[in-house]
């Protein structure tokens, strides 16, 4: 089977309707449906329908909750814990979020700390939410753990990715979004249907030696932190996913570390549990908090315009922006429309079949 190109608006109502399948509310499968096309409208495949297979396969497993009661069990004027009553992660994070930009809405800043929620998607959606407010937006969540701490062989954290937006006043916004580690689990899945080559530095075999072995994962191998090993940097990369585990779980009362619920079914769940769980940690603040919200977005200008005039390396024409290649890539497939692995395709016309729904 060859490789298939669908508009969004097509490929967005195909995944509401398996949403809807599977149990979720007219509302909430919008929403979810949203969440994982717009990762393919961005670019980022790793994120997109390739993983609605996998929602649909812990549902059936009874892992996620399609009905889930999704409310506040703590809170402050500037802060609130989420319980996702195991919901899908596409689902409760545009809650918490909703929740953390209201209260900046208050008092100048907003954290939303979330428990008992699933695997959440593209980390930057989450964060440009901030953006239509006038507001700066922060995302991070932990995740299976796949990764093994700076000098050990043991899986230990999730690729656990940041992201962050920041609005602009006449150029598009900064929108920064990357996993702590060499490469997030979802890129390494798609080389994997490609059948390319995984460069050394992302992997480790279960004795730490590195490989390009793609599926070493399934050996006992592990993901390597940003950076590689301990002379480039890993231990930076460690720390960043160590923070991102330590915000996202224990703080919110979630599972953490090891203890994290895997989303891959080549991972067995854990026998016990510290938590409820997966965590996620959301914020927003207002920009008029700090100082005029013009002012701040003509020097956010000045900011994107200085540095996409930096002298370049030969070769390249010009220092990208974080953002830029998502937003150029989302023109040309709103346009041309969004395409589709052949494996990928596969599965949707497995699930088209499986719920009665047309692809």
């Amino acid at each position: 089977m060859s490789d298939a190109v669908f508009s969004y608006e097509r490929l967005k109502k195909f995944t509401e309707n398996v949403f809807l399948a599977m149990g979720c509310s007219q509302t909430h499968a919008q929403t979810a449906a949203k969440v994982l096309t717009d990762a393919d409208l961005r670019g980022v495949d790793s994120h997109g329908v390739g993983r609605l297979m996998g929602y649909v396969q812990l549902w059936e497993k009874q892992k996620i909750n399609t009905a889930p009661t999704i409310q506040l069990t703590h809170e402050t004027p500037s802060t609130a814990v989420i319980e996702g009553d195991r919901g899908l992660g596409l689902v409760v994070a545009p809650y918490a979020m909703e929740v953390a930009i209201k209260k900046a809405t208050k008092v100048g800043t907003g954290w939303a700390a979330v428990k008992n929620s699933n695997h959440y998607g593209i980390a930057s959606f989450y964060a440009m939410l901030a953006l239509e407010k006038d507001m700066i937006g922060i995302s991070m969540t932990n995740a299976n753990p796949l990764v093994a701490p700076t000098f050990s062989t043991e899986c230990l954290l999730g690729t656990n990715p940041i992201a962050v937006a920041v609005p602009a006043d006449k150029y598009p916004p900064f929108v920064a979004d990357f996993a702590t580690t060499t490469v997030a689990n979802g890129k390494l899945a798609i080389l994997q249907q490609k059948g390319e080559e995984i460069p050394l530095g992302w992997l480790q075999d279960e004795k730490g030696a590195p490989t390009n072995d793609p599926t070493i994962l399934k050996k006992g191998g592990s993901l390597l932190p940003l950076g590689s090993d301990f002379l480039h940097g890993s231990h930076k990369g460690y720390a960043l996913g160590a923070i991102v585990d330590i915000l996202s779980g224990v703080l919110s009362g979630a599972n953490y570390g090891p203890w994290v619920p895997p989303f891959v079914n080549f991972l067995t769940p854990p026998e016990n549990t510290v938590g409820e769980g997966t965590g996620h940690f959301l914020g927003a603040f207002r920009i008029d908090a700090f100082r005029p919200v013009i002012e701040f977005k003509q020097h956010m200008d000045q900011w994107i315009a200085r540095f996409r005039s930096a002298r370049v390396v030969e070769g390249y024409e010009q220092v990208r922006i974080p953002g830029d290649c998502e937003r150029e890539t989302s023109v040309i497939r709103k346009k041309e429309g969004i395409p589709i692995l052949a494996t990928v395709a596969q599965d949707l016309n497995h699930l088209a079949k499986k719920f009665d729904i047309t692809l």
